[in-house]
């Protein structure tokens, strides 16, 4: 990747006027893209001032290198360095990698760009949320696990419209989830179209390294499971704490086990996906895992009686939890599953593919590319996902456990389902499916339908308020 010098005219300083916009001008125009709409009204109802903003909140020094050393992000500052700054030379932009809470953990930039970031509070172990300091790259990334570029005024602050900034998460590859942020932002003075290609960049790089770092961890975990497996005379298997596998023998060991949301704690007995009973036995950074019958898990049996609970209370780490007669597991859905299994939970008697093509994309000729996805989604689901329309299957009873603020649900998602759905839990027009094993709310026929589109004539099987 070729380096960012700082040869020939040095940046543009920021404006002292930033371009101001009157709140009711901002999401209400045609142009406005629907993740800065959406966040706009989200802050408004959080009561945050545009022109007044809060005093930015800072980690303590201990709880910022506390918070780094948790990460484990401090791995992937010296490719970031090497690819995007040239030593010596002045940068032309500020790279800030975060938590996956939008907490600046280390923020690498020239002197002048340095006092221009300082002055709105940018520095290392400031807060950088929506919540806190408006719709920002950082913080529009952190909370909606997307890239995110957010241009000038689209800032919800005044004091940030002289900003361009760019957001990326950084995914952790061991499982799935936000390991943080990193942003790169510059003087709004201009068009940046490379800002956020070289964000994206920056942040491939870092998964990258974390990678690296992941096999080199399961490469020591395999030097001491190799002869430990060697000893035993029946099939076991070592996997790493993300259930990982290192090492195995007398099975067809899995790239990866699925692991409780709580882990192990210290072992004993329990159900594993696609292996069955398993005594379970801490070993070094991982887990011994031996089946007592090496068998695979028949989804089939559970789905007559499961209980199906979608946890979306995290923006950004939805879970998927099954119980049945086999037994329980968890999976992470990707985004786009998500969106999916949110949409089956509510439409329980089903949606065929141009449906939801339409509730997703805005365009119900799109039915192979969501055949695809729901293809892939079965392969964790197996009879619980039913076909011709696609549904859950009637005996599994569902739940929807939604976050506290109907912003946060699945932030990251512009389907058009879904932002209307946000929008009528918002405002109390609809409620999602109760939690398992209580008293389910009765299908309602007068529920908004809007969640699938002006076209659709269903309504979802959620509560009308």
């Amino acid at each position: 990747m070729q380096r960012i010098g700082g040869g020939g005219t040095p940046p543009a300083r920021a404006p002292r006027r930033p371009v101001r916009l009157r709140a009711h001008e901002h999401p209400q125009r045609p142009e406005v893209r629907p993740e800065i709409g959406d966040s706009w009204a989200r802050l408004r109802g959080l009561g945050l001032d545009p022109e007044r903003g809060r005093e930015v909140r800072r980690l303590r020094p201990g709880e910022l290198e506390e918070t780094r050393h948790a990460t484990g992000l401090e791995q992937v500052l010296p490719v970031l360095r090497a690819a995007l700054f040239t030593p010596g030379e002045q940068a032309p932009v500020v790279l800030a990698v975060a938590d996956p809470k939008a907490r600046v953990l280390w923020l690498e930039t020239g002197r002048r760009l340095r006092r221009d970031a300082d002055a709105i509070g940018f520095e290392p172990g400031a807060l950088w949320s929506e919540d806190e300091v408006g719709t920002n790259g950082l913080g529009l990334a952190a909370r909606t696990a997307r890239p995110s570029t957010v241009h000038s005024a689209e800032h919800y602050l005044y004091s940030h419209r002289s900003w361009s900034c760019v957001g990326v998460p950084i995914r952790d590859p061991r499982t799935g989830r936000s390991a943080g942020v990193v942003g790169l932002s510059g003087p709004a003075t201009g068009d940046h179209p490379y800002l956020r290609q070289l964000a994206l960049t920056a942040a491939r790089l870092a998964e990258t390294e974390l990678r690296a770092g992941h096999l080199e961890a399961l490469h020591r975990l395999r030097t001491v499971a190799v002869p430990l497996l060697a000893r035993f005379g029946g099939p076991a298997l070592v996997v790493d704490g993300a259930g990982w596998t290192a090492a195995a023998t007398g099975l067809p060991g899995p790239p990866r086990l699925a692991l409780p949301p709580g882990s192990w704690g210290v072992g004993g007995v329990h159900w594993v996906p696609t292996l069955g009973e398993c005594a379970v036995e801490p070993l070094a950074d991982g887990w011994l895992v031996r089946p007592a019958a090496p068998r695979p898990a028949e989804l089939a049996a559970q789905a007559g009686s499961a209980v199906l609970e979608l946890d979306l209370r995290r923006p950004g780490s939805p879970e998927l939890r099954v119980r049945g007669s086999a037994g329980a597991w968890s999976h992470s859905p990707s985004p786009r599953h998500a969106e999916l299994l949110l949409l089956l939970a509510l439409h329980r008697d089903g949606l065929s593919a141009a449906r939801l093509a339409e509730a997703l994309f805005a365009d119900p000729a799109r039915t192979v590319t969501v055949r695809a996805e729901l293809s892939r989604l079965r392969r964790h689901l197996g009879a619980l996902l039913a076909a011709r329309p696609y549904r859950l299957t009637a005996g599994a009873e569902t739940a929807v456990l939604g976050p506290d603020d109907p912003h946060d649900l699945l932030p990251g998602s512009v389907a058009p389902a879904v932002r209307e759905l946000r929008a009528d839990l918002a405002r109390g027009a609809l409620r999602l499916p109760g939690r398992p094993g209580g008293a389910q709310p009765p299908a309602s026929s007068s529920a908004n339908s809007s969640s699938l589109g002006s076209s659709s004539g269903a309504a979802p099987s959620g509560t009308t308020a």
